[in-house]
């Protein structure tokens, strides 16, 4: 069997904070599980009410090891001192229309936000598809995640739509969700 060697570790340091990011291994799925859990909790962001489509560490573990052996897959984990506080996922198609593409998702715990860790994440996803020669990552993003949908700018995705009346959150009130998508550079 044949496992994929995703993405070298990279240590960054930012604001006297200093993170790691690296490929998520087996060992890390029952800190994922809480912490997805957690971050569930923390904003509205993400398409999950807490406890919601709830993965187990066994679960976690299926899924890292299926990403693996799959090489339009990605799973990076971010850890503060060995505790992760967030993650990204890209997720490929096995559809041969859509084999050039992937999603990407990303989740980082509440008090870790401002210290680029999704930024990096993101820059870590968007050089592993460049280098696998995916021709477009695609993501959606909530109205309200200004900030989110300026980082994807700044990271060459364009606003490709909007899904009108997306999510009901919390208030009662209904949010557009943003898509948006990222062609893979011409040589």
């Amino acid at each position: 069997m044949f496992y994929f060697m995703i993405v070298s570790e990279k240590i960054f340091t930012v604001r006297g904070l200093t993170y790691h990011i690296r490929s998520a291994s087996a060992a890390d799925a029952k800190q994922l599980s809480a912490l997805r859990l957690k971050i569930d909790g923390e904003t509205e962001y993400l398409d999950r009410e807490p406890g919601e489509a709830f993965l187990d560490e066994k679960a976690f573990e299926a899924l890292i090891q299926e990403d693996s052996k799959q090489s339009r897959h990605l799973f990076l984990v971010a850890a503060i001192e060995r505790k992760i506080v967030g993650f990204s996922r890209c997720e490929g198609h096995s559809l041969k229309r859509f084999a050039h593409k992937v999603t990407f998702g990303v989740a980082i715990q509440k008090d870790a936000w401002g210290y680029h860790i999704g930024k990096e994440l993101l820059a870590a996803s968007i050089d592993w598809a460049d280098q696998q020669g995916i021709q477009k990552m695609s993501l959606q993003v909530l109205e309200t995640n200004k900030k989110a949908i300026r980082l994807y700018e700044n990271h060459g995705f364009l606003i490709e739509g909007v899904l009108k009346n997306d999510k009901r959150l919390s208030d009662g009130l209904y949010y557009d969700t943003v898509v948006m998508g990222r062609q893979l550079p011409s040589s």
